[in-house]
């Protein structure tokens, strides 16, 4: 009984080993648009990039992807961020750095979705990613 319970428990799990890695691949998108990864996830279209000044006439919950300078910290999670057009404020939980250190002096790319109120329009940053 106990050598069944074991093998048991031995294929259990060792069938997420076997299983293949893959994600959504949506038939419709252009070549330009899907991006392979070796670990799977999704593969379609995704946000387009913009700009600052863009970004404060879209509507709430918007996806967005900016490139421009962090320059200051101004709260907890709360940054101002720049680009060509103008300022916005964003905000970057701590578990969105992924480990980089960034400076004011290092052009990166975030993505996330507009987070509009009455008079106050910031990002609310899901990924970061410095660029070279």
């Amino acid at each position: 009984m106990k050598k069944i319970a074991l093998l048991t428990l031995i294929a259990l799990c060792s069938a997420p080993v076997l299983a293949q890695q893959g994600g959504f691949l949506d038939p419709n998108a252009t070549p330009a648009q899907t991006q392979t990864s070796p670990q799977g996830g999704f593969s379609g279209p995704s946000a387009t990039l913009t700009t600052v000044d863009k970004v404060k006439s879209m509507s709430d919950d918007t996806w967005v992807m900016l490139q421009g300078n962090i320059e200051q910290r101004v709260g907890d999670d709360t940054y101002t961020f720049r680009d060509a057009t103008g300022t916005l404020t964003v905000e970057i939980d701590r578990k969105r750095w992924n480990g980089q250190t960034i400076t004011p002096k290092d052009k990166v790319q975030l993505e996330g979705k507009v987070d509009k109120d009455w008079n106050n329009v910031e990002v609310d940053v899901k990924n970061i990613k410095k660029l070279p």
